[in-house]
């Protein structure tokens, strides 16, 4: 077997490889899915929704469950330790001392979405384990439970065969999916412990299909407030004030109309935009000529409704690099069923705008409330009240090393180089970190292809591509040693 050192790298015939990948398949079938299926069985919910996490117990459990794990593996100069700061949730930093030259931060978390057990398919239970090939079927498996696991397994493939790898940390939280508002205190307060990488590995992202590697390139961000309207001190008969009493509905379309186009959808604030440039659109199109239709035509329309925008590359480049509104709740409005010819005193709307990466949410959520309240028609009293703001991501060029490197494992396993990934929804966690950490290169991929349902029912992992993800990591990681 040839092993020609390059720096402190070592090129890796396809012999190698190949042992290299039927190493990551045993453990997982023999070592990496049974933890899972325990892991799985703890619900371990995020705090924003379970309250009682701290009584209960079972954010630690998963962390222990995950270190117990960590313990079969065998790396002797492995460390880890579970951090608790008061009130907050626990955070895992384990530390495997590199064989090799550069510093690299894994990031995963541990808990979970609510469970919605009713809309489970029939043999199928959020917190019972189903493997059904190629799946693992049960909460948190896709979301994010695999993604430590993934990233210790392929520290582990180097070490078996010999092969030099970083400085490797792990940051393992349990309130990313309640936003990871517990995160920047641990950052912190454990900033030497943590380090300077020189990579982030975030394994919470998505991929177009089991069939080719995925990274994600950009996140969108997100502004949110509430919007409210109000007229009056109390309802009023429609009968004896209509065309007096201004109708607080009418009046909230109209402020919504100076921030969104009704007719084409198009976002009128000049804030919540970015430039999009013929680099961009030359990875959309990329990213159509491998999913085509699939783009848009995988989300649950009803027959004869089409897409915002037709033209499949404007598709992608609208639901990542283009700024979109949501109205996601309301007030103030009685049901249909108990609807009396009143005038409500006011209208209360939640509005959910998804921004592109480089727009300031800050920013953003100001000249959106500027607008809204600006000179409110008939004199209503109007109020724009944020409600969270988050910033998008994008990730800096990888290094040439480790673009080749994953090209090479793409290209091993599935004959294609790896493909970029926009993705429209967001990761409050990775702006923070690019923040803390700006002068890092970012590697955000995973296992999440379509049809995962993360936070929804019968999520599940696709093994065999969480298999051969390994692998990419593996190699990325002994790229970075020639840095």
């Amino acid at each position: 077997m040839l092993n020609v050192l390059i720096g402190l790298a070592i090129y890796m015939d396809d012999s190698q490889v190949d042992s290299m990948l039927d190493y990551i398949r045993t453990n997982w079938a023999d070592s990496v899915l049974p933890s899972l299926c325990d892991f799985i069985r703890i619900p371990a919910q995020s705090p924003s929704f379970d309250p009682d996490w701290e009584a209960k117990g079972e954010l630690d459990q998963a962390i222990e469950l995950f270190c117990s794990w960590l313990d079969t593996l065998g790396i002797e100069d492995m460390t880890y330790e579970t951090h608790r700061l008061p009130g907050r949730t626990p955070i895992l930093l384990v530390d495997v001392p590199g064989t090799g030259s550069g510093d690299v931060l894994f990031y995963s978390h541990l808990d979970k979405q609510p469970p919605v057990t009713d809309l489970w398919s029939e043999g199928k239970h959020p917190f019972d384990p189903v493997f059904e090939s190629p799946y693992l079927f049960g909460r948190g498996s896709v979301d994010d439970g695999y993604g430590g696991y993934l990233c210790a397994l392929a520290v582990q493939t180097l070490r078996s065969h010999d092969i030099p790898h970083p400085n490797c940390r792990f940051l393992i939280e349990t309130c990313e999916e309640s936003g990871s508002f517990d995160l920047p205190p641990y950052l912190d307060s454990l900033s030497d412990k943590i380090g300077t990488p020189d990579l982030v590995v975030v394994l919470d992202s998505g991929a177009g299909d089991y069939e080719n590697i995925w990274v994600t390139e950009s996140l969108r961000g997100l502004v949110a407030g509430t919007l409210k309207v109000e007229v009056s001190s109390e309802g009023v008969h429609s009968g004896f004030a209509g065309g007096i009493i201004p109708e607080t509905f009418r009046i909230a379309r109209n402020l919504i109309s100076r921030v969104e186009n009704s007719t084409t959808g198009e976002i009128l604030v000049p804030e919540l935009h970015v430039e999009i440039d013929e680099s961009l659109r030359n990875r959309a199109q990329r990213i159509v000529e491998v999913l085509g239709d699939s783009v848009w035509n995988g989300f649950p329309l009803l027959d004869g409704v089409e897409p915002q925008v037709i033209d499949p590359v404007e598709v992608v480049l609208n639901g990542n690099w283009r700024p979109a509104l949501a109205v996601i709740g309301a007030n103030g409005f009685p049901s249909t069923a108990d609807a009396g010819n009143v005038l409500r005193p006011f209208s209360e709307f939640s509005l959910s705008f998804r921004i592109p990466p480089g727009v300031d949410s800050e920013i953003a959520l100001q000249a959106v409330k500027n607008i809204l309240e600006a000179n409110p028609p008939h004199g209503a009293k109007v109020t724009f009240s944020p409600v969270v703001g988050a910033d998008g991501f994008r990730a800096p060029p990888l290094h040439p090393s480790i673009d080749s490197a994953l090209n090479r494992a793409a290209q091993h396993l599935y004959g294609e180089n790896w493909m970029p990934l926009f993705e429209g929804g967001t990761i409050p966690f990775l702006s923070m970190m690019q923040n803390r950490f700006p002068n890092a290169a970012f590697l955000v991929t995973g296992s999440m292809g379509p049809d995962g349902n993360a936070h929804g029912p019968d999520e599940k992992l696709h093994v065999p591509a969480s298999e051969n993800l390994t692998l990419a990591i593996s190699l990325a990681l002994n790229a970075l040693t020639k840095g």
